[in-house]
């Protein structure tokens, strides 16, 4: 294990000036202020004396399914059931645990099952493979008067009952938003197109509409690239897109228009069960698109439709909706009104809407314009007709903060929160006591501003009050009654412990289980060490994360890896030590490189300030806050090689991992890039709109990878799934065409009948050997010896 003072011998001071390479850069972009040259670093042994066979089988050791078997109780994913009166968990080591029920109010615990038995008993029933260490169950509840036990699995609805029997359940109740009201009178059907409805005793049906088409469906939403495949068809069985009101009179549903739209194809070349390919043409609505599909609401009352035996379409006086991803429109019920949000295209807007469902006028109630773009991933609109409007999350102060905003004042807004912090999420409202309950990070000042925490507002407009003290990230959940929450509490360096909250005060009331690594730490593992520097302006506090190599020798030097995802939305740093130790990250670090991760401006959860860099600017920002960080990295540490850097990343983050190597050749000189949307144009609209807005077709070639393909130096690999359904497979192919065309080398990898997710074996050891061989200058561990086939005559033997 390693020892702080071991670590601290290899430390020189910290530099917090920026240095920026002489490289070509694209226009419009000027280059930052030159720095210092950085210091001159002692003269250190390269790299590991472990056979290259032995770092990988240490890498192999650290991947997340070996990790789970060298961590005890790493997660007891506890969860409240039992409309929220208890609290079923796990414990015990990988793949041997016990599901215990908790009753809150009894204090009592008491055994369901072990995974063993009812992996067993699920592969029995299912007739599916099923290994204990990984049981596919979601949705898990648990009645503690009939000891029985419901999950879903495979598609399906189980009940485990006291004695050990699990049978597929009965079908429950429909929820309205399927097909059948939710008093069970009518059900809603689709057919050519269109929609009907079927009074569910007589059996009685009508016509609800009848001028559907192929690219005009009711009720029918974008088929998904998955779906299509699974299928095997362009028209995939679709569920029936409706939402019924709480009367169970009426429904709210749409119109699609496809009509004008660009279609995507994709072919799969090696389809399960068939010699021959297969190819399909779907619709993707993509951010270079001039026209992307409409979404058109509409009201029926379905009660008098089937009395009348004809419909009346209602249409919802909001305009027409481009859709930036293959998924429904906002649209659902607020008591007896219907309610819609609608986007902008490019997020230049969102409206909240009350409609009238007999008219369909539709007012606005709540509308947020901040400027010069409304992010989605820091801007949130809930419904709190209890509380007399709508709950919003605005930056309209900087700061991600919640308001109550009034239908009569659409545009105002009560603020609830206050400061420069940030809310991230509504866990629970309580009318009558007028509170709520938030999520929120960066409000305390002795902990790392990205550490979550769980808040009471009170809307009297006293301070919110913390309820989960510790200086660590807290991921919560609450009770539906509002009494409870549970809380997995962790940072990067302390494991998890899973305890039950109260509510009123966030008092401990019960510790569920705390994560045992002792295993993991015997393996001679290196922890990984959170950092802090300085972005390339010099002033601006960024934070980041270390991972070495098992049995980190600080005597020796080290290549640095840069795992990167800058985007917008999110952040890429582990706050919990779930992230932080689970992530793949430590594996790539055992081939005898020090990996590293930054948060650099651009990204999320900072202020809007923070972020805005990234604005129209994703082809730039955060490089040189990348660059600037690794320096300050090797300067503390000088075992830290800054002269051999690499870089790899997925999705966003293989657009990164190929623009980082494109802008700065002269700083990284290998890179892997995953699944990489390459030119933001051809990506689902919503991703790239809501950083870049609806911009203009210069905007997109500034910040295209195939813009700059001719500054490519070092070593480029590209992967991608022959079916992403996520970024399609174009994005690298034309890539690779680009550089093909500028004269520049390139590697490619597709990988068959793969999807977004590309991480699998061989995907695994093309990127360790990809820096292997160019990073680290060594070969690769052979393939395993060709067993060669027996002879005739042995055969015969």
């Amino acid at each position: 294990m390693l020892r702080r003072p071991l670590l601290l011998a290899c430390t020189a001071l910290l530099i917090s000036s920026t240095i920026a390479d002489a490289q070509p850069r694209t226009p419009g972009h000027p280059a930052p202020a030159a720095a210092p040259a950085p210091p001159t670093l002692p003269t250190l042994p390269t790299l590991p004396t472990l056979p290259i066979a032995a770092r990988y089988a240490a890498g192999d050791r650290y991947l997340a399914e070996s990790m789970e078997k060298l961590i005890a109780d790493r997660d007891p994913h506890a969860t409240f059931v039992a409309g929220g009166r208890g609290i079923l968990f796990r414990r015990g080591a990988h793949a041997a645990g016990t599901l215990f029920f908790h009753d809150i109010a009894a204090g009592t615990t008491r055994t369901v099952i072990t995974e063993p038995q009812l992996a067993t008993a699920l592969a029995a029933a299912a007739h599916e493979k099923v290994a204990p260490g990984k049981l596919p169950i979601e949705r898990v509840d648990y009645d503690p008067q009939a000891g029985t036990l419901s999950f879903g699995a495979f598609d399906k609805r189980w009940t485990l009952a006291a004695d050990g029997t699990l049978a597929e359940a009965e079908k429950g109740a429909a929820d309205g938003r399927d097909a059948v009201s939710p008093d069970g009178r009518f059900r809603i059907g689709a057919r050519d197109y269109n929609l009907f409805a079927v009074d569910q005793r007589s059996g009685r049906e009508v016509a609800l509409t009848i001028d559907g088409t192929r690219e005009q469906p009711y009720g029918r939403g974008i088929p998904q690239l998955a779906d299509i495949l699974k299928a095997g068809t362009e028209e995939p069985e679709m569920p029936v897109s409706v939402r019924w009101s709480p009367d169970s009179r009426r429904i709210v549903s749409w119109r699609l228009d496809t009509r004008g739209v660009e279609r995507l194809s994709v072919t799969q070349e090696n389809p399960p069960g068939s010699f021959y390919p297969r190819s399909f043409r779907y619709v993707y609505p993509l951010a270079g698109a001039a026209r992307l599909p409409q979404a058109e609401r509409l009201v029926i009352d379905v009660e008098q439709a089937l009395r009348r035996r004809r419909a009346t379409i209602v249409p919802v006086q909001v305009p027409s909706e481009s859709l930036l991803y293959p998924a429904d429109p906002d649209m659902g019920w607020e008591g007896d009104k219907v309610r819609v949000q609608w986007t902008e295209r490019g997020y230049g807007q969102l409206r909240v809407y009350s409609v009238d469902p007999q008219t369909g006028a539709a007012t606005v109630v709540a509308r947020e314009t901040v400027k010069p773009i409304v992010t989605v991933t820091s801007t949130q609109l809930w419904p709190a007709p209890d509380l007399g409007g709508t709950l919003a999350v605005s930056e309209r102060s900087g700061w991600a903060q919640l308001y109550l905003v009034r239908p009569d004042d659409p545009d105002g807004g009560i603020p609830l929160t206050r400061g420069t912090w940030e809310v991230i999420g509504l866990e629970r409202v309580d009318a009558e006591a007028r509170e709520v309950l938030i999520a929120g990070v960066g409000r305390e000042a002795d902990r790392n501003p990205y550490y979550r925490g769980l808040y009471r507002v009170r809307l009297d407009g006293s301070a919110p009050q913390l309820l989960t003290p510790e200086p660590l990230d807290h991921d919560t959940s609450v009770s539906e009654d509002g009494r409870w929450f549970l809380d997995r509490m962790s940072s990067p360096t302390v494991p998890t412990r899973t305890v039950l909250r109260d509510a009123s005060d966030g008092r401990i009331v019960l510790e569920l289980g705390k994560a045992d690594p002792s295993a993991l730490m015997a393996t001679g593992f290196t922890p990984p060490e959170p950092f802090t520097g300085l972005a390339a302006d010099g002033k601006t506090v960024l934070h980041g994360m270390i991972f070495r190599p098992a049995n980190f020798d600080p005597t020796k030097r080290y290549p640095v890896i840069d795992n990167v995802y800058t985007g917008p939305t999110t952040t890429q740093v582990p706050t919990s030590w779930d992230g932080a130790v689970m992530s793949s990250t430590n594996a790539l670090a055992q081939i005898g490189a020090v990996v590293v991760m930054i948060d650099g401006r651009g990204t999320s959860r900072r202020g809007q300030a923070f972020r805005l860099p990234a604005y129209q600017n994703l082809g730039e920002v955060g490089i040189d806050d990348h660059i600037a960080m690794i320096r300050q990295m090797a300067a503390r540490y000088p075992c830290l090689d800054a002269g051999r850097v690499g870089v790899y990343g997925g999705s966003a983050g293989g657009y990164d991992a190929a623009r980082f190597i494109l802008r700065r050749p002269g700083f990284f000189k290998v890179a892997v890039s995953s699944s990489g949307n390459h030119d933001l144009r051809l990506d689902k609209a919503w991703w790239p709109e809501v950083s870049m807005g609806y911009a203009d077709d210069a905007t997109w070639e500034r910040n295209s990878n195939l813009s700059v393909a001719g500054n490519l130096v070092g070593k480029l690999l590209l992967i991608h799934g022959d079916i992403d359904d996520n970024v399609p497979v174009t994005e690298s192919f034309r890539l690779a065409n680009a550089l093909i065309r500028a004269n520049r080398d390139v590697d490619i990898v597709i990988l068959p009948n793969t999807t977004h997710r590309v991480f699998q074996p061989f995907f695994w050891r093309k990127l360790r050997d990809y820096f292997t061989r160019n990073l680290l200058d060594e070969a690769p561990p052979p393939l395993a010896p060709i067993v060669p086939e027996p002879t005739t005559a042995a055969a015969a033997r």
